[in-house]
């Protein structure tokens, strides 16, 4: 059996898959920002919505992929984690 790495390196050969690999990383790194953040203060997404007044279920959209925050909702996330947001995404080619 292919671990998941073994299986992305593999796919990573089709150019098309490559392509809409790259294409999706800024928004992975976002979701990976978020949970992160989350578990790093030790909190569950019903104690993150708690602090935040999002609701635990669009926590989870945002977290899985299927819902794409504004600034304005990640600033509210990072405040119901203590958190300062910080947006840095531009940068040279």
């Amino acid at each position: 059996m292919k671990t998941l790495k073994q299986y992305k390196n593999e796919q990573m050969k089709n150019p098309e898959f490559a392509e809409a690999y790259e294409e999706i990383q800024p928004e992975m790194s976002v979701i990976k920002a978020i949970v992160d953040a989350r578990l790093s203060r030790n909190m569950t997404q019903k104690e993150l919505a708690e602090a935040t007044g999002i609701a635990q279920g669009e926590i989870s959209k945002l977290e899985n992929g299927t819902r794409n925050p504004s600034i304005k909702l990640l600033q509210r996330l990072a405040e119901g984690m203590d958190m300062i947001l910080n947006v840095s995404f531009l940068t040279k080619n």
